[in-house]
């Protein structure tokens, strides 16, 4: 066996864990605002699938961007920034 098939065979095996993408979504967020207690978060660092941390973590800053972009329009608009 070589090196580069025990690296294939632990990131089959680090993706292949038992969390959803909604659960990993979740906490995703509980970390956008940092109040994720530490025993959670051990929990959920043995149980999350780094891919869609990754992926969790794009959709999250979309979001925040798309939000923060939305509120500057609201406020610019109502004229309360005048």
């Amino acid at each position: 066996m070589s090196g580069g098939d025990k690296a294939g065979d632990d990131f089959k095996q680090v993706t292949a864990r038992p969390l959803s993408f909604l659960q990993t979504m979740r906490a995703v967020a509980w970390s956008f605002f940092g109040i994720r207690r530490g025993a959670d978060y051990e929990k959920d660092v043995a149980r999350l699938n780094p891919v869609h941390v990754i992926i969790g973590g794009v959709i999250g800053a979309l979001l925040f961007v798309l939000l923060l972009v939305l509120l500057v329009q609201w406020v610019i608009g109502s004229g309360v920034a005048a």
